[in-house]
C-alpha cells in the first residue's frame, strides 16, 4: 500500500544542530544546542535581526551543502523510498533548489519530488500533493498541518519544540522511533483497507 510521505528537510532530514557551529564561529558565540529553546534564532545572537538575516542569506548555501544527516535518517529514508513516495517540502527559498537537489544526489538519497516554498506555511503544499503523513521539527507547523490536513504528523523532538501537542502529532526522539510508528500505522491502514473491501 503505497503512501505519500511529506518530509521537511532542515532539522528533520538534516541534523538540527547543523547551523550552530556556523553561528558560533561567525558571531563569536558559544550557543549550546540544549539552550536553543525556540525556533527563531535571532534572540540567541548578539546582532540585530537585519544583520542576522543578511548573514543567514549569505551563508545559507554553504550551511545546506555541508549539513549532515540526522542520525538514522538516511537508512530509514532508503527503506521507505522503495515502497512509498517521498515528497520533501521545505521552507527554503526556491533559488536554493539546485543546491538542495545536489545535496540529495551527493548523499545518494532518492526523492520523488522536492518543493521549496520559501515559507513556513506548508498546509497548502501538503494539501496540493495529497500527502498522507508529514515529518517535521517545527512545533507550530506540525500542529497546523495535522489540524488543517487531518493527517498524522511526526514531530522530531528538539529543545525548541517542547510545547504541548494534540493527539495526531506524534513526538519521536529519532528516526528509529519514527520508523516504528510508521510501520504500525501502515499495518493499521492496511487492516482498515481490508475491512472496507
Amino acid at each position: 500500500m503505497r503512501k505519500r510521505f511529506g518530509i521537511d528537510i532542515d532539522g528533520t532530514v538534516t541534523c538540527p544542530k547543523s547551523i550552530l557551529p556556523y553561528i558560533n564561529k561567525a558571531f563569536g558565540m558559544n550557543i549550546a544546542y540544549e539552550d536553543v529553546d525556540q525556533y527563531e534564532l535571532t534572540p540567541f545572537v548578539n546582532v540585530s535581526e537585519e544583520e542576522f538575516a543578511k548573514w543567514f542569506a549569505e551563508n545559507e548555501p554553504t550551511i545546506y551543502q555541508e549539513s549532515p544527516f540526522a542520525p538514522g535518517a538516511k537508512r530509514i529514508l532508503h527503506k521507505w523510498e522503495k515502497d512509498h513516495e517521498l515528497f520533501f517540502i521545505s521552507a527554503r527559498s526556491s533559488h536554493l533548489l539546485e543546491i538542495t537537489e545536489k545535496w540529495f544526489f551527493d548523499k545518494g538519497l532518492t526523492f520523488h519530488h522536492i518543493e521549496l516554498i520559501g515559507s513556513h506555511n506548508k498546509v497548502k503544499t501538503v494539501k496540493k500533493h495529497q500527502v498522507d503523513i508529514f515529518f517535521e521539527d517545527k512545533h507550530d507547523n506540525a500542529v497546523m498541518i495535522h489540524e488543517e490536513c487531518q493527517i498524522p504528523v511526526i514531530l522530531f523532538d528538539t529543545p525548541y519544540n517542547q510545547n504541548s501537542i494534540p493527539k495526531g502529532v506524534i513526538r519521536v526522539n529519532n528516526w528509529k522511533e519514527a520508523n516504528l510508528w510508521v510501520e504500525n500505522w501502515l499495518k493499521q491502514e492496511k487492516n482498515r483497507q481490508e475491512m472496507l473491501i
